[in-house]
């Protein structure tokens, strides 16, 4: 994405504690350190009884209104999969739907502390995802994360950003290869 590029239009839902509040911050600071206009709001409802919560960010090289209009949405990001639903109509036509499918990794340890753990990261690791697909420096991500998390929880989420990504770019490029025919 050059900075002549329209402007992209990203929503971010989930439940109230999965960390929707904190992924837009990152986000938001990433777009700006990268030299875009960005705008975020948020909805937060009844987030700290764990209802639903939804951000939109919007960035590009001028931007006039922080909502993502129903339908215009080029990603959304959902971290719990009932929010999937009742977010779907903001998501455009080809656009990109991210949910924790995205990144099974995450939850593949029968240790339940280590599920506890990787389910408190699974708003950076949707991150991760999403950065694969925008023209952002990596290094902009990673310095957004540190700033916006406490220091004792950089070691972890930016080890679980820098797994993702190389996870995701791996799939993509796969995905992007031809199929070898049949006979």
């Amino acid at each position: 994405m050059t900075q002549s590029a329209p402007v992209t239009n990203i929503v971010l839902a989930g439940l109230g504690g999965q960390g929707i509040v904190t992924a837009s911050d990152i986000l938001a600071q990433t777009v700006f350190r990268a030299g875009y206009d960005v705008k975020k709001s948020e909805i937060h409802g009844m987030s700290q009884r764990g209802g639903s919560v939804s951000s939109d960010i919007r960035f590009g090289p001028r931007i006039h209104s922080p909502m993502v209009p129903a339908g215009q949405a080029d990603f959304l990001v959902i971290t719990e999969s009932t929010q999937v639903t009742p977010n779907r109509h903001r998501l455009r036509p080809g656009g990109r739907l991210i949910t924790p499918d995205a990144v099974p990794h995450l939850f593949q340890d029968d240790d339940p502390q280590a599920s506890a753990q990787a389910a408190r990261m699974v708003n950076v690791a949707l991150l991760a995802v999403l950065s694969v697909h925008l023209d952002l420096p990596e290094e902009q991500w990673l310095a957004a994360i540190r700033s916006q998390l406490p220091e004792r929880l950089h070691t972890m989420n930016l080890e679980t950003f820098q797994h993702t990504r190389r996870v995701e770019a791996l799939f993509g490029q796969l995905a992007e290869r031809p199929r070898p025919r049949a006979y």
